[in-house]
């Protein structure tokens, strides 16, 4: 049985609870090139002098055409724990589900995933200079972690691009059908307990763009359509604000591409997507607590410094 998020836990990194509003950074898909991986440690320095609680990486760490190699981990991991404010980091398909490629290496996509764990999520905690505690699943699934950020509870999933990992065939792949029952179970826990605590909004962090579009036209992209689904009837169900932060698709944009069965949008639902090479930059979050929407976002591309 899951162990419950203790009050303790809840209230730890609830940082100035009096405080009317709380700020945090949303970045992804980098670096993806040599030049962003010499602009990224600047500017994360930037976000860190921009007083945010936490910055969020939605996964794709490297290129697509890059080697999957033990050194390529290691320098990311060392890059995150450089960063001056806590970092919490999603995976993404291509540190993992792609590694099969030729130009990745030839991995056996399993044992790159097992590295990752073993590497980024050894401890439930952040990464970066300083860090905070995380509440996990289980330790067969240490990537999906929760915390709570004043009204805010942040639930991070092992959802990523190429097809979720299902595969190509009719038959899901053997490690899809084991994981994605606790991608859902996870996702509504997490909307479960913000129920009880009766907070006012619940932001999910994940890499793959799901496809709103084609699922709100009954056309779900394979690998998406049991969480599209049961994200939809969770969110209508939930009295607070729900927030879905990915990227994958190098999309800055924030939008409520979310609709119910009949076609209307929710409106209490939000998307934002990070920035994706070749456009570097990282954007700007705020949780309001006296405004209707919750949240604010404003986008930086970042051209050097």
């Amino acid at each position: 049985m899951k162990k419950a998020l203790t009050a303790a836990l809840l209230l730890a990194f609830s940082l100035g609870s009096q405080a009317e509003t709380w700020r945090f950074a949303i970045i992804g898909d980098t670096p993806y090139s040599d030049r962003e991986r010499i602009e990224l440690p600047k500017m994360l320095d930037a976000i860190a002098d921009h007083s945010v609680e936490f910055v969020v990486h939605v996964g794709d760490i490297k290129n697509g055409q890059d080697r999957c190699d033990d050194a390529l981990f290691a320098d990311r991991y060392t890059l995150f724990q450089s960063s001056r404010v806590p970092l919490v980091y999603s995976l993404g398909d291509n540190e993992w589900t792609d590694c099969h490629r030729l130009s990745n290496g030839a991995y056996d996509p399993l044992e790159r995933l097992t590295r990752l764990r073993q590497l980024f999520f050894a401890q439930p905690r952040t990464l970066g200079q300083k860090n905070f505690a995380l509440e996990r699943q289980s330790t067969a699934y240490p990537e999906h972690i929760r915390f709570r950020l004043g009204p805010v509870l942040f639930v991070s999933l092992n959802i990523p691009g190429s097809r979720n990992n299902r595969g190509i065939n009719e038959e899901p792949s053997a490690e899809y059908r084991a994981r994605n029952p606790q991608v859902l179970q996870w996702m509504k826990e997490g909307f479960a307990l913000a129920k009880r605590e009766k907070l006012a909004g619940i932001a999910f962090m994940f890499q793959a763009n799901p496809g709103f579009s084609g699922f709100a036209k009954g056309l779900p992209l394979p690998g998406y359509g049991e969480f599209l689904k049961t994200l939809q009837t969770e969110t209508q169900q939930f009295p607070g604000q729900v927030l879905v932060i990915h990227g994958d698709t190098h999309n800055s944009r924030q939008d409520h591409p979310l609709n119910d069965n009949q076609g209307k949008v929710l409106e209490n639902f939000t998307r934002v997507e990070s920035f994706g090479y070749p456009i570097m930059g990282w954007t700007h979050a705020i949780i309001d607590s006296e405004a209707p929407s919750l949240f604010r976002f404003t986008p930086n591309p970042w051209t050097g410094k």
